[in-house]
């Protein structure tokens, strides 16, 4: 037998071991579930390219809200799915106190006030020019598009919002969006910022949830560039001195050193969004049975919180949940 001081397999030999040992884990209270909302009642569709992914009407939505709070999962992260009849311009809809998306989150806070409500910030749910921001002359105008998010955030607090999410990559956002719930009296309500929002083909599935692709054009102009890293250091320092809570890396896969890069930088809760492509694949090679669908789901959102995550927004987020019953 050869002489070896160090022996790392001693700490694998067993179950017990490897888990006395083991640096990260995951659980249910580090997830928070993407929900898309739709017009009507009693209505649930499955989006096509996510399966087991719905688009709910509020009282539906309710129900499912109620069956994840009984799993354990608190969070979730809302987005609307509007006719192309409420779109404009102007994204004027998005303020509109009465409209679908405030009044249903009206209902769940009322319902299950113990659920924790994370918003979209964003035009292109509610533009006819499906862009994130404000669209003239074949432009997105940066200053023009923060007092639009502004009432838009405002509305979504007076709602009941905990967390509001610029997801826009509008310059300046957190800071205007910050004053504004500011001096509103909404000091406790969150800011969850998609700080790196990198322009993915990952998004797919999900503007097809929405219809919310931009209807010329791509969002290059806002959201960063896949090749730069150190990008997300200059966004993350004004994000967080404008006074965002959270700082969020999206699409989380492909970007794991960025999520590092900002766990190593700075001291806010860093999220990852695992978005819908990154589900969407896993559950495309999963039906073919050529990887085991359910080990690879853990096995990425374990990266996801190595990489330094504190908070995983992902589709998985229920069966997860539902794994652990």
């Amino acid at each position: 037998m050869i002489n070896l001081p160090q022996r790392p397999r001693r700490n694998r030999k067993n179950a017990t071991i490897r888990s006395l040992v083991q640096e990260n884990s995951v659980t249910v209270n580090d997830l928070i579930f993407p929900l898309f909302l739709t017009e009507g009642k009693n209505k649930r569709s499955e989006i096509t390219s996510m399966p087991n992914i719905y688009r709910y009407s509020s009282d539906l939505l309710l129900k499912e809200i109620e069956s994840c709070l009984k799993l354990g999962l608190n969070t979730f992260c809302l987005f609307p799915s509007l006719n192309d009849k409420l779109k404009d311009k102007k994204a004027t809809e998005s303020s509109n106190k009465k409209g679908l998306y405030p009044s249903t989150i009206k209902e769940i806070k009322k319902k299950f006030p113990e659920a924790i409500i994370m918003t979209d910030v964003a035009m292109d749910p509610y533009s006819s020019d499906g862009h994130d921001g404000f669209v003239k002359n074949g432009q997105i105008l940066n200053d023009e598009t923060l007092d639009i998010l502004a009432k838009m955030a405002l509305v979504q607090a007076e709602a009941g919002a905990d967390i509001i999410g610029p997801s826009d990559m509008m310059d300046g956002r957190v800071g205007f969006i910050r004053e504004a719930l500011d001096d509103n009296g909404f000091t406790d309500v969150s800011i969850m910022s998609y700080t790196a929002k990198y322009a993915s083909a990952f998004y797919g599935p999900f503007r097809d949830a929405l219809d919310s692709a931009p209807k010329f054009g791509d969002k290059k102009t806002y959201q960063m560039d896949p090749a730069n890293s150190r990008e997300a250091l200059l966004e993350a320092d004004l994000d967080f001195n404008e006074g965002a809570d959270f700082l969020m890396v999206k699409p989380a896969l492909s970007y794991l050193d960025v999520i590092k890069l900002l766990n190593d930088n700075f001291n806010l809760p860093i999220a990852a969004y695992n978005v819908s492509g990154e589900y969407a694949m896993v559950k495309a090679a999963a039906e073919k049975k050529w990887i085991d669908g359910d080990k690879i789901r853990d096995e990425i959102l374990l990266s996801i919180k190595r990489a330094g995550a504190s908070v995983i927004l992902t589709y998985f987020a229920k069966e997860f949940a539902l794994s652990k019953k």
